[in-house]
């Protein structure tokens, strides 16, 4: 008996030591995926970054962490009036950055080609970046397969949702449009003014654009002649247009908002997110970019003050048949392939473009992440549970800005009562903004 003990605890001490032994290599192979400095890490140096920020609080956080690895290289971040304009300028001066915010319409347009020709090409594989890591549909298409830009931030079109003021009235978000509609009704049976607000002042963010613009992708994303024609302002491609002005004429006779309501919020950012604050507004039609205002302001609007609320921010349920995830890269960082500094700001890139290091950007400065993996953050999870079938990105399909905007002013028009369907479709090619 005492050996067959004996020899049980041998096995028990055996296994308990392979297990260990398991879980020590399980922690090594994970610190082996980690960042691994490249260059000499006692390197003294400093990497200039322009962008059009008044500040860039998210980017000086990744750099602290930075610092960690490469004690003695200092950030300088630059801010640049006109940005747009300017950075070509800039980059052809004596004071040139390392690394520079860029933008994706700026590629193939003659006034803005400084700012692509500088860009190093991202994708070389020597340079070590994880960009298998970002949403591929984000990043840019070139044609001839370089990657001058890599999205560090993204964004999207939904809307703010009260997740309070459903369960109070215990109602479900809507996922369709049927069930926006119903939702809506509802709100409106039990006295709420505007089950649905946003701004609409002016064309360019307003209600009307947000809600319309995902249904028109969908319309034209797979058709490539209607996207051609569409961006070469053809006066014929007005046509494609009238099922989303069919839509948006629908919208506005269902009474899903105030007209005037929303006509009193006077900007498209803090005004838009103080209103919702307010609490009795069941959904607030917004972009990204403003939802990443919103938690610096709880603290400023009275009314969140006194009663708090959870929220969450949703894609907009326009279609019959469910939701579409508009993906758009929000800020991208090029890096100048002339730069004085390129290995260290080759190494801060390779840092930075990794699922770690951009959600946690994003998150600090309460945009979307860029990354495959939305899961992370609550406040855009909804939009990585929408079918890959339903993500729409014009990086890929190739719809431009000038197309854009003959879109929202037709649809501005309409919806408030100045132009009727027919005048909308004829007037594509001649808008101006």
């Amino acid at each position: 008996m005492k050996k067959k003990i004996c020899v049980l605890l041998s096995v028990m001490m055996l296994l308990s030591l392979a297990a260990c032994g398991s879980k020590k290599q399980e922690v090594e192979t994970e610190k082996e995926k980690g960042f691994k400095p490249a260059l000499d890490t006692s390197l003294k140096a400093s990497i200039n970054v322009a962008g059009g920020y008044d500040n860039f609080e998210a980017l000086e956080t990744e750099f602290d962490r930075f610092n960690e690895i490469y004690p003695d290289v200092e950030l300088v971040y630059t801010k640049i009036d006109d940005y747009n304009n300017m950075i070509g300028t800039v980059l052809n001066g004596n004071d040139a950055p390392d690394i520079y915010v860029n933008n994706s319409w700026m590629y193939g347009r003659e006034q803005y080609k400084d700012s692509i020709e500088h860009a190093e090409n991202l994708a070389d594989p020597a340079l070590g970046l994880d960009l298998d890591c970002i949403r591929s549909n984000i990043l840019l298409k070139t044609e001839d397969g370089t990657l001058p830009m890599v999205p560090v931030f993204s964004s999207t079109y939904g809307m703010l949702v009260n997740k309070d003021l459903f369960e109070k009235e215990g109602l479900s978000i809507p996922t369709t449009y049927h069930e926006l509609v119903s939702v809506c009704k509802e709100f409106s049976d039990k006295g709420y003014t505007s089950p649905m607000m946003g701004y609409s002042v002016e064309e360019k963010t307003s209600i009307y654009t947000l809600v319309s613009y995902p249904f028109f992708c969908s319309t034209v994303a797979g058709d490539a002649e209607a996207v051609k024609k569409l961006n070469d302002l053809d006066p014929s491609a007005g046509e494609y247009m009238r099922p989303t002005l069919n839509k948006m004429e629908q919208f506005i006779s269902d009474g899903l908002m105030d007209p005037d309501a929303c006509a009193a919020i006077e900007n498209n950012y803090e005004a838009v997110i103080l209103r919702f604050f307010e609490g009795d507004v069941p959904m607030m039609t917004c972009s990204g970019d403003t939802v990443s205002g919103t938690k610096k302001r709880e603290s400023i609007s009275e009314s969140f003050t006194a009663n708090p609320f959870s929220y969450t921010f949703v894609p907009i349920p326009i279609a019959d048949d469910g939701s579409f995830f508009i993906d758009i890269p929000n800020l991208q960082f090029s890096v100048n392939k002339e730069s004085k500094n390129i290995d260290i700001a080759n190494e801060f890139m390779r840092f930075l473009v990794t699922s770690q290091e951009l959600n946690e950007m994003a998150r600090n400065k309460g945009l979307m992440s860029p990354t495959k993996d939305l899961s992370f953050n609550s406040m855009y999870s909804a939009f990585g549970d929408i079918p890959e079938s339903r993500i729409l990105s014009p990086e890929e399909f190739g719809i431009t800005d000038d197309a854009v905007i003959q879109l929202r002013m037709a649809v501005y028009g309409l919806s408030t009562g100045k132009l009727s369907i027919d005048e909308a479709v004829k007037g594509y090619g001649t808008y101006a903004q």
